[in-house]
């Protein structure tokens, strides 16, 4: 038995009460937790004496539209102490808020904020919840599947009114129509 694999069997131990799926994926602890032991957690692994995972390093979000609970949201956490890496995850959907983590890591903050904007999670008790890459006026959240690919209004500057001006953007309908095929498969249907 490997070193983290038995960290994580301890871990389990510890904080079952969280805990839907713990593995180890190339030598890499990644725990998937229920949304409302969030800040929990965080808090015992930051604090706990044999842990000691004082640095979150990144929260990011990933989009599944195909599932109930679309939305991941991964924690990526260090611990110098201990040379060692962990990740946690938690799955929710579009409607239901994340407590946020900025009462145990600071830096959380900032990467909440990016996951607000790009995703549209929402994170409750958040200081400072509003946009951090797009624009205040921008509609919808740019890295979200079901997001159109040319977005749905052109930002562009004026020489004539001297500022930044937003227009609606209008395709023909010769670029909404795609084809789905490469051009060697359309080519080997033509020979046929």
């Amino acid at each position: 038995m490997t070193a983290h694999e038995s960290f994580l069997r301890a871990l389990m131990l510890v904080i079952p009460k969280w805990v839907k799926k713990a593995n180890l994926q190339n030598d890499e602890i990644i725990i998937t937790i229920l949304p409302e032991g969030i800040n929990p957690c965080l808090t015992f692994l930051k604090n706990h004496t044999n842990t000691q995972y004082k640095i979150l390093t990144d929260v990011c979000g990933v989009d599944f539209p195909d599932r109930e609970k679309r939305f991941e949201i991964v924690y990526n956490l260090l611990s110098i102490v201990y040379n060692s890496r962990i990740t946690i995850k938690i799955c929710v959907d579009e409607t239901t808020p994340v407590e946020s983590a900025f009462n145990v890591y600071s830096s959380a903050t900032w990467f909440e904020r990016e996951v607000w904007d790009m995703y549209g999670i929402f994170f409750s008790h958040h200081p400072d919840l509003r946009r951090i890459l797009t624009d205040y006026g921008f509609e919808g959240h740019p890295m979200r599947k079901d997001f159109p690919l040319s977005g749905y209004t052109e930002v562009r500057y004026d020489d004539t009114e001297k500022r930044v001006i937003s227009t609606p953007i209008q395709m023909t309908q010769e670029f909404r129509m795609f084809k789905f095929l490469s051009p060697w498969q359309d080519g080997l249907k033509d020979k046929s």
